[in-house]
């Protein structure tokens, strides 16, 4: 199952893609996809005849995001080994926890916001994992039944205030519109639980990222466990499992995004995205 939510910010109509690739209206089923309705939303929607609701058009559409704003974006961060090796750091021997504010949350074509005291803007193609039930203290066998569902997310960094800065990353990670996401939030039994999918990020048409989700270094059901002995996960909450190489800052010399450059990126069966870098 395919979920989506179409139309202007604020007024999205929650849809389901069907099989033959049309949008229909489910809002006559559920209120809304998000932390208030995912507990339920598989068994609500569950034996539902998609091909009789009503179709939503997209071609020119707005594709919001993917859910409502989510309570809480975690994120892993060195998760692919090329990656920690691009960025000249040990593999991890557990995972590494930061936080993204949930403000930068965004539909997955809405603009990258370039503040004038940014320096070195980054990207990162990741798969989201959106839980679908609480989850505290739960074994890594359990896991995956606490998951909705897959998305595809830009981790979107500014890297001097991440890195240069004193602190923690968040603060090179909350920036207002750091984390697109969608189109869809696609469930485990269509992607095979996001086992081996291809990933891929361009800037301006040029192949920046190639990667695969399965040489994550922890996987979907061993980061959800982990998360869970530290904090109770909730509905709806977002996790970026980590990027494969070809960020910029791995690059020599770096590369770093600048207003007027577009960004584009997918996964396989999680669909694409795409972004403009956009002066404040």
């Amino acid at each position: 199952m395919k979920l989506l939510r179409i139309g202007a910010e604020g007024q999205e109509t929650p849809c389901v893609m069907g099989a033959d690739g049309t949008a229909r209206d489910v809002s006559g089923l559920i209120a809304d996809f998000g932390p208030e309705t995912f507990a339920t939303l598989i068994e609500t929607l569950s034996g539902v005849d998609f091909a009789a609701l009503p179709p939503v058009e997209t071609d020119g559409a707005r594709i919001g995001t993917p859910m409502t704003q989510p309570r809480n974006i975690y994120c892993i961060g060195l998760n692919y080994s090329d990656h920690a090796a691009e960025a000249g750091l040990p593999i991890p021997e557990e995972p590494i926890l930061f936080n993204k504010a949930s403000g930068t949350f965004c539909a997955p074509n809405d603009p990258l916001l370039y503040s004038p005291k940014m320096t070195k803007l980054d990207w990162e193609v990741e798969l989201g994992v959106v839980i679908g039930k609480p989850a505290l203290n739960i074994s890594k066998e359990e896991a995956l039944d606490h998951v909705l569902g897959y998305t595809l997310v830009n981790d979107v960094s500014e890297r001097a205030w991440q890195m240069e800065r004193s602190g923690q990353w968040a603060k090179g990670k909350s920036f207002p519109n750091f984390c697109p996401t969608g189109p869809w939030i696609v469930t485990g039994d269509e992607v095979d639980d996001a086992k081996a999918l291809g990933m891929w990020l361009d800037v301006n048409g040029k192949r920046m990222q190639t990667g695969n989700t399965d040489t994550m270094i922890f996987d979907v059901a061993t980061i959800v466990s982990y998360l869970s002995e530290f904090l109770r996960l909730e509905p709806g909450d977002l996790i970026c499992t980590g990027t494969p190489p070809g960020v910029g800052a791995g690059m020599t010399p770096p590369v770093w995004l600048n207003p007027g450059d577009v960004v584009s990126l997918g996964i396989d069966g999680l669909s694409e995205q795409s972004q403009t870098v956009i002066s404040l």
